[in-house]
């Protein structure tokens, strides 16, 4: 069976991809390439950020291609990473962007539950036609 929904749940470290219908659901787990962290400062208070992986995002843009609504979340930056890079390098996959939200670390069944359920909510938002 096809699937028309997919959700990716999105960190440095790794990214899960679930990809549904009615009847059915599929989970996919991809892992970064890279781990490298670079030291930035912001006036007088040191930290690390993750360098960018455009490798891992492109791989993950490979996965979500054949989605026709797509739903990106996660924990902190890379959902927003990732999304800025499928504009860039794949436009027309980011227009099947329906939405970026932020959640911490679900299991893959509360990421299919979370997925359902968002896209439940903006089916219903939709204008019906008679």
């Amino acid at each position: 069976m096809t699937h028309f929904h997919a959700a990716v749940w999105i960190d440095h470290h790794e990214a899960h991809i679930v990809s549904f219908n009615p009847d059915e659901s599929v989970t996919e787990t991809l892992r970064a390439h890279s781990l490298k962290h670079s030291r930035h400062s912001a006036g007088k208070s040191r930290g690390w950020r993750a360098v960018e992986d455009t490798t891992y995002y492109e791989d993950v843009a490979a996965k979500l291609g054949a989605f026709g609504e797509i739903l990106i979340v996660g924990p902190a930056n890379a959902k927003f990473e990732l999304f800025k890079h499928l504009q860039a390098k794949h436009a027309a996959l980011a227009d099947k962007v329906v939405g970026i939200e932020t959640i911490d670390h679900p299991s893959d069944a509360q990421l299919t539950a979370f997925a359902r359920n968002y896209f439940h909510n903006k089916d219903r938002m939709l204008p019906q036609i008679d």
